[in-house]
């Protein structure tokens, strides 16, 4: 049976005393939940969010990851140094890492790859830009993207691999992604895991919708029956908010 996942992604914010604050914060928040729950802190504050949150449910989790074991790739971080930290999981591919920083479907391969080496879940994102949904052609990137990046790999490995469908002209841009079509995308990404892998297979794959969830329409996107959470953006800076979505369920 898959899983309910809320994850916020805390991108480039909170210096360390504000991680600090809002941990403490999201801690006072908890109730019982029917999701699991993770944050994403800069990676300079990752040990202290690991530290904080030992006595915790919440999960840390990193914001991305560089494919090689070592070597000179100054600035990056390799899955072994989060691993040796008790980082379990992190985002991949994430639609500002595609949009900024050019990370192509053959790269982010070798991401995933290497984060299965080292036994890390990947929160494996995707999306469409607003010129594909408005041509129409929103399947085709999507399926592409995921067979790209995915579809070497071996049954088991999805064991290990959360998706999640960011509709990236849905983000800051004006238009508005209805709770209908995050479900129809989610439908379409079960369906083309179902055709490779089999059926059995896709229903046990979370995928998450990463289209600006916020308190005010969490339930009714997490209510359609393949939308199996969140990553959260902005939303997951404010503790009450973040819960508010988290407690949707």
């Amino acid at each position: 049976m898959r899983k309910n996942i809320v994850a916020g992604n805390w991108k480039m914010n909170n210096e360390l005393s504000q991680t600090e604050t809002l941990i403490s914060d999201l801690k006072k928040q908890t109730k019982t939940s029917n999701a699991e729950v993770m944050i994403a802190p800069t990676f300079t504050n990752l040990w202290h969010a690991l530290e904080a949150t030992r006595d915790h449910d919440i999960e840390v989790i990193a914001q991305n990851m560089h494919f090689a074991d070592s070597g000179a790739y100054t600035g990056e971080v390799s899955a072994a140094m989060l691993k040796s930290i008790g980082v379990q999981t992190v985002i991949l591919g994430h639609s500002e890492r595609r949009a900024y920083f050019n990370e192509t479907d053959e790269l982010l391969a070798k991401k995933v790859d290497a984060a299965l080496k080292n036994g890390i879940r990947s929160i494996f994102c995707f999306g469409e830009e607003l010129a594909d949904r408005k041509s129409n052609k929103h399947e085709h990137v999507v399926e592409s993207q995921i067979k790209n990046a995915l579809f070497h790999l071996d049954a088991n490995a999805f064991q290990n691999i959360i998706l999640a469908y960011e509709p990236v002209w849905a983000i800051g841009t004006g238009e508005t992604a209805s709770p209908e079509q995050a479900q129809d995308m989610h439908a379409f990404i079960r369906k083309t895991l179902a055709d490779k892998y089999g059926h059995d297979l896709a229903e046990s794959v979370s995928i998450l919708y990463g289209g600006s969830v916020k308190p005010d329409n969490a339930k009714e996107i997490f209510s359609k029956p393949d939308v199996d959470g969140g990553l959260i953006g902005g939303a997951s800076l404010k503790a009450a908010d973040f819960y508010a979505i988290v407690n949707a369920f």
